[in-house]
């Protein structure tokens, strides 16, 4: 069994779907800091997955295992069909092609007009774009997505907080992944602000089909944002669920979640 508590609603609803994301085993740890201690995942499409864990628990780890960012010290990590651990840099470039990232604190160029750092993934990966030649056309439906294609032409330090995280959110869709991985989509948000973040995600995953894993410590995202919900307790996968499954359990370590 993949976790201590997996709820009978949550299986029904990734019955028979293609795995997008697969971690098995996976383990971490520095020096005898052991961060993840057998962690297990699964993320299908057009799902979104969001996971929690208290500050340290070893999300952070997990992503940049995930991405090839880091080694793991034991494990399987499987992203869209292909084992992280036998690619090589070119392959593993051509494999981030299709990831989008929403990074916690937006992570916006500052040098760089917005139009710009939309087209800084496109020159990163241009074989993905073909013969495309005119790059406007992808950064103005990007922004239309999130409502800002009137930004187009300012910096980022004439960008709201929320304005900036939507410009990023634009920038993971420039490429048009197949996977999304957003870390703390809503942190230092306002609460409009935060509900406005995750409208757009909801959209995006409506229109373009996509699969999210999404890092979370905000409740109220994760009530309306997931499918499913995996926390992360101690290095290793605790308990999956709805989000009624999950905070209506009396297990105190899934309940201190939920708690208001």
């Amino acid at each position: 069994m993949e976790t201590r508590t997996q709820h009978t609603e949550s299986k029904k609803a990734t019955a028979g779907k293609k795995e997008v994301i697969r971690i098995r085993d996976l383990r971490k740890s520095f020096g005898e800091n052991q961060v993840l201690r057998g962690f297990n995942l699964t993320l299908y499409e057009n799902e979104n997955l969001v996971v929690m864990g208290k500050s340290g628990s070893g999300k952070s780890v997990m992503i940049k295992c995930l991405v090839g960012l880091m080694e793991p010290d034991e494990g399987v990590v499987e992203v869209l069909g292909q084992d992280i651990s036998t690619l090589e840099q070119q392959e593993l470039d051509h494999l981030r092609s299709d990831i989008g990232f929403l990074f916690q604190g937006s992570a916006l160029y500052d040098s760089m007009t917005v139009r710009e750092n939309l087209e800084f993934p496109m020159r990163r990966h241009k074989e993905k774009l073909g013969r495309i030649t005119d790059t406007l056309p992808l950064v103005m439906e990007a922004l239309e997505n999130v409502g800002l294609a009137h930004a187009i032409d300012l910096m980022p330090a004439e960008l709201s907080g929320g304005m900036k995280r939507r410009i990023a959110l634009a920038r993971a869709l420039i490429l048009k992944p197949k996977l999304i991985l957003y870390d703390e989509p809503t942190s230092g948000l306002d609460p409009i602000t935060s509900k406005e973040i995750i409208g757009l995600m909801r959209n995006i995953q409506r229109k373009y089909g996509t699969a999210s894993l999404i890092i979370t410590h905000d409740v109220d995202c994760a009530r309306v944002i997931s499918e499913r919900i995996l926390l992360l307790v101690e290095g290793t996968n605790y308990a999956e669920g709805t989000y009624g499954e999950l905070s209506s359990s009396t297990d105190p370590k899934v309940e201190a979640f939920f708690k208001k």
